[in-house]
């Protein structure tokens, strides 16, 4: 008999993938290729949801920013998909192979270590890549710290910007901070433990006292808001240790402010001039008048130097 005389095997069928919900088995229904971008809890592995689960249970493969921290959750569930990292190191090389995959006909799932892929977490390029290649992008919305803390901070929600990460170093912080003075919505920021205390009294320096708010390990047992304007915080969190956990400070927005006359404005720049220096009496101006540092700053200058 010829090779080719043999009986084709049948396709081997693939094994039922299911989660666990309360110890109770719940199939998974097949996905088609794409990649799925997945939420996951960011703390209280109680608010992952259903369609996560199943998403994440049958998948041929989920990309894990730290697949030790993602272990817990598909643990928890009963979840055996096979993960593999996809991280800011291993992006370049991990990114293509997980591309040629989805192009191939597999569903990869991306989650990072907790809440939304993509917010300060790896991942743009791989999707952008996944849509300049005509692969199907699908999101599985869910947890995110951001909007947690923005739900609880008591601060005006109608708009919103998110910042993320300042610069570890004042001085960029510091001119950051200032670009985002005169932006009309609240500000979200995430912030390291040890940076937290100088952080908020540089917010406090361009900001001036503004309504603010310090979540701290939302979803989790130890959760703490605390909230209050920001030089009460800064005089709160700077004489202490430094505290654990995640951190999300949110900052009120600007007050709405009459146009200050340039005749005023002039006269409260001379008048800080004759007891600080141009870089401390611009300070102290803008964020009296909640005006950009660095227009008050140029005007100051040039008042220090036509008194000259």
């Amino acid at each position: 008999m010829k090779r080719d005389d043999h009986p084709q095997r049948p396709p081997t069928a693939r094994p039922e993938r299911t989660f666990l919900v309360h110890g109770v088995p719940v199939p998974a229904p097949p996905l088609a290729p794409g990649l799925y971008v997945v939420a996951t809890p960011i703390g209280n592995l109680g608010d992952v949801t259903l369609r996560a689960l199943s998403i994440l249970a049958a998948a041929d493969a989920i990309l894990a920013e730290d697949t030790r921290i993602s272990r817990k959750l598909l643990a928890r569930y009963g979840i055996e998909t096979p993960l593999t990292p996809y991280h800011e190191h291993n992006a370049a090389e991990a990114r293509p192979r997980a591309l040629r995959r989805i192009a191939e006909g597999q569903a990869l799932a991306l989650i990072s270590d907790a809440g939304t892929p993509l917010v300060s977490d790896p991942g743009f390029k791989l999707v952008a890549e996944a849509v300049g290649a005509g692969l199907a992008v699908t999101a599985a919305p869910g947890a995110s710290a951001a909007l947690a803390a923005l739900c609880v901070a008591g601060l005006p929600t109608d708009r919103f910007f998110f910042e993320g990460f300042l610069p570890p170093r004042s001085a960029a912080r510091r001119e950051r901070i200032n670009a985002l003075a005169a932006v009309p919505a609240t500000l979200v920021f995430y912030e390291a433990p040890s940076r937290l205390a100088e952080t908020l009294t540089d917010l406090e320096a361009e900001l001036g006292a503004r309504p603010a708010a310090v979540a701290r390990e939302l979803t989790k047992l130890h959760e703490e808001v605390r909230r209050g304007t920001l030089d009460k915080l800064a005089a709160e969190f700077a004489g202490g240790e430094a505290p654990r956990g995640e951190i999300v400070v949110v900052v009120g927005p600007p007050q709405a402010r009459e146009a200050v006359d340039a005749g005023v404005l002039d006269g409260d720049i001379l008048a800080a001039l004759r007891t600080l220096s141009v870089k401390d009496a611009a300070a102290a101006v803008a964020a009296k008048h909640g005006l950009p540092r660095r227009q008050i700053y140029a005007r100051a200058l040039a008042l220090a130097g036509e008194s000259r």
